[in-house]
Formats: C-alpha cells, structure tokens, sequence
C-alpha cells in the first residue's frame, strides 16, 4: 500500500475523452492518459485490505496491490516485472476487459473501485516508453515442436508461454494478418491494431512463427500437422454466431455483427474487402443484442454516420446497482453503458423480433417487435417471458445487425475431420484441469473449450494450457500456474 490514506483523500478518476462529435469522425483510440499526478492519486486509493480479493476476481489472478505499490512509488520496472509475470498482453486488458478484478475489490463494498484498468494499461505503455518491454529469448530449445491453430488471445498466450519453455512454436492463422478477435472483432476505437502489431513482432523476436491464410483442414492437411508436430493447441474460439430465424431473415440487410465489425476493420486497415461490404451509412440501423459485440456494432455505425441506431435486448433492464441476488464481491449483472453508447443510441429492453420486413423486392425495410414481460417461474430462481398483448409496432430498419453471441466453434474441417469430441453445447471437450482433448496430443483452450467469453479469460486459459501442453512433452513445467501464484500471495 502506498499510502494508507490514499482511499480516504482521492475518490476514483478515469482519464479524459476526445469529445463525442470529434471522435466519431474517426477509428482511433479516445481516452487520454492520466497526467503523472493523476496515475499517483489513483494508484494510492489500493488500500491495504488484508485479503486482496481482486486477485480472485480477475482470471489471471494479476497481483495488483502490489503493482499499485510500484506504481504510486514511481517504480516502473518493478510494476512492470509484477504485471507481466501473470498477464502476457496487458496492453490487451487495459483496454478492452470489463475489469471483474474491478467488482471484487474490496474498496468497492461502499465506494468507487480502485482503477485497476487503466492503472494496468499505463504500466505497460509506460514499460514500452522506457524500452522495459524487451524479446525474451529462450536460454535454450528442447527440440519439440508445437502448432497452435487460431492467433487470437488463447492462441497467442499459449504461443508466448510454450516459445519461453523452449519449445518450437508455430501458429496457423486462417485469415491474413494474426490476432483473431483482436484484429477482426474489436473495432479500432477501443484497440488500434498498431498495438496488436507491436506484441506481434515481439513474438517473432521470440522466436514464435506464424502462418497465416493457413485454414488447418482446408489448406492445411491435419495428418501434416499431427506427423509434424509434437503437440497441437487447438484455439480457434467460439465463431460460429447464435441466428435469428424468423420470418424475413433472408432479407438484403440482415447480417450477423461479426461480419460488419470485420469488413470495417479491414477497411481501416486498407485491406481488400472481397465485395462492396456492409455499410450503416444514411440507414436507420437496429442492433439486436445487448452485449460487448451490440455495442461495438453502435460505435461502428454511427461512425458511418447511420440515420439512425437502435439496440434491443430480450432481457429485462438491468438494475443500475447491486442488488441482494448479485452481492460484493461477484461480478454485477449491473446496467453498463458504454462509450458508444454515450455516441448516440435508442436503447430499449424487453422486446423481441417477430419477423423482418421487405419492400417486395428483397430488401429490408422494418423490423415487426414485440415487448415482453419477464416472469419468476415456479422455483423462484429461473426467470420466463411472455408477450403483452397489444405492444406490436413496426420499426423503421434497412440495416438489422445480429449480436447475440457465439454457439461453438466452426466443426466443419478438422474438428470433424479428427471426431474430436464435444460437450454438449457443441464445444471441444477438455477438462480445465488437463486441456486435453480425446486426442492424447492435441489439447484446446480459448472460446473453443469454454464457450464464449472475455479476451482475459481466453488469455488465462492460454496460459493454463500451455502448461499442461509443457509437462505433457517433458514430464515438467518451469511454466507457472494461475493457481501457484495465488497460494504464493
């Protein structure tokens, strides 16, 4: 703790934004760094709390009291050393994780949060500055060679972690540049891909080779790879999205979410779109979901300058504190708004699509809806709807985007092709505890195992996995677990 008095004197500040009107003529990122004063006052507000739950709250069970300390003294490559020994990419985290260390702190029982975030992201861009940030190069190899299939977070941490075991990492990306959701899925408003970049090429240096427009199982034979390769990490994530099958849904203007944030990515990185793309521009545009993917989906639209952006959510409108089913310190089902939110959105909640509307030509032009009245069922926990009669209305939309989450990864290719098992959500089956799959030498982490979920869990389960994959080659693993860490705190 830096200063003991430090909760008490300072109350939490987030850095400044770039106005709305200005930001949203742009991709790039909008929040500005903490003067040095700032980062001071709120790295002072770690209390010592005796049992530091934000290590239980976060994934990769960071240590973050003690990189508070090093910050609020000023200690930059002591920060940096503390963060990175847990948190392979917190350059990633820092700025697109919804922070559940953040709900579990204990200074947030009755008053704001430590800002445990952006804190985080400031130790690592400020690590970068000072050239903290260096290849680390194995002393030596052990000669295994191992293929990680899909760049995105889970991948990428499997890769980074194996590479400093001394093993001999290559990874095979599908599309044409790595880094998965990272480049394709999260708009460049919240994560510009030079940062993506950056940790890219430092994996080179490492060692770490890549492969992209590799498709294992269409242009990448599997029987090479298991020939080839000594283990296989199976990480492709969650990419096959939850449809809306209605009247209507073959309609020009329904699209899944995922496609549209992808084709703007690539546009801003001046890559070439294979048609002429989805576009918001001068639509009045519905975003059917009401999570992460909905709400980049907002930011994206009103940056094509759309007439005009609604989102619907089946569910009811979450409550704006906690309430007694959601207590300190588990994570908040809490009404969260979001920046593009602030940019401009018609929000509406309990409401559900009934059927989309063309013009007799095969374009969309509204959405027919319903509001909805969410129920407690018999056993007093699980909730139902049902449809109030009388509140259908016809809602003006040419562009209907779908962002209502993943089911499972894509079967079709190598997945079918292995009769690699899954569970019974469709998902690669592998116990948390060995990563491995029905295939002794391929194992599996990421969405693809878990279903999906946040960029820091698919980070946390990279990490995991790589050390099973470790001790599977070698007997051992000078890897370190999620679990270790938090007994030695």
């Amino acid at each position: 703790m830096g200063k003991p008095t430090g909760f008490l004197e300072f109350t939490r500040e987030l850095p400044a934004k770039r106005p709305v009107q200005e930001r949203k003529n742009d991709y790039r990122e909008f929040l500005h760094a903490y003067p040095a004063e700032k980062l001071n006052q709120q790295a002072a507000r770690c209390m010592n709390c005796g049992i530091p739950f934000c290590h239980h709250g976060c994934p990769l069970g960071n240590i973050i009291p003690e990189f508070n300390d090093a910050v609020y003294n000023k200690q930059w490559l002591e920060a940096y050393e503390i963060l990175s020994s847990t948190n392979n990419f917190p350059e990633f985290t820092g700025r697109i994780c919804p922070a559940p260390c953040e709900s579990s702190c204990v200074l947030a029982i009755n008053q704001p949060a430590v800002a445990i975030e952006e804190i985080e992201k400031h130790i690592i861009e400020i690590a970068f500055e000072k050239g903290f940030v260096k290849p680390r190069r194995p002393n030596m190899r052990t000669g295994k060679k191992i293929a990680i299939v899909g760049s995105g977070p889970a991948g990428l941490a499997a890769a980074a972690q194996l590479n400093y075991a001394g093993h001999l990492v290559t990874v095979f990306e599908r599309d044409d540049a790595p880094g998965g959701l990272l480049r394709y899925g999260i708009p460049d408003f919240k994560l510009e891909k030079w940062v993506v970049d950056r940790r890219i090429n430092l994996m080179e240096e490492e060692g770490v080779t890549f492969r992209c427009q590799a498709n294992v199982g269409i242009n990448v034979s599997v029987n090479d790879l298991l020939r080839e390769y000594h283990a296989i990490v199976l990480a492709g994530g969650a990419t096959i999205p939850r449809d809306l099958t209605i009247p209507g849904r073959s309609l020009d203007g329904v699209h899944f979410a995922m496609d549209f944030l992808t084709q703007q990515n690539k546009r801003v990185a001046h890559r070439e779109l294979t048609d002429s793309g989805i576009l918001a521009t001068g639509k009045n545009v519905v975003v059917i979901g009401g999570g992460d993917t909905g709400s980049d989906c907002v930011g994206t639209s009103n940056r094509q300058h759309a007439r005009s952006v609604t989102q619907f959510e089946l569910l009811p409108k979450p409550p704006q504190f906690r309430t007694v089913q959601m207590p300190w310190p588990t994570y908040p089902m809490t009404l969260k708004t979001s920046s593009s939110h602030e940019e401009g959105c018609d929000r509406n909640w309990a409401i559900a699509t009934k059927e989309f509307l063309g013009d007799g030509h095969g374009k969309l032009t509204a959405l027919k809806t319903i509001n909805l009245e969410w129920k407690t069922a018999d056993d007093g926990r699980t909730s139902q709807f049902v449809e109030v009669p009388g509140t259908e209305q016809e809602v003006p939309c040419e562009l209907a985007l779908l962002a209502m989450g993943f089911v499972h990864p894509q079967h079709v290719g190598f997945i079918n092709e292995l009769e690699i098992e899954l569970d019974s959500r469709g998902n690669v089956r592998a116990s948390e505890k060995s990563f491995q799959t029905n295939i002794s030498k391929i194992f599996t982490a990421g969405d693809m195992r878990r279903g999906q979920s946040l960029v820091v869990w698919a980070i946390s389960e990279g990490r995991e996995c790589a050390r099973k994959v470790d001790e599977y080659l070698v007997g051992t693993s000078v890897l370190e677990s999620k679990d270790e860490n938090l007994i030695a705190i």
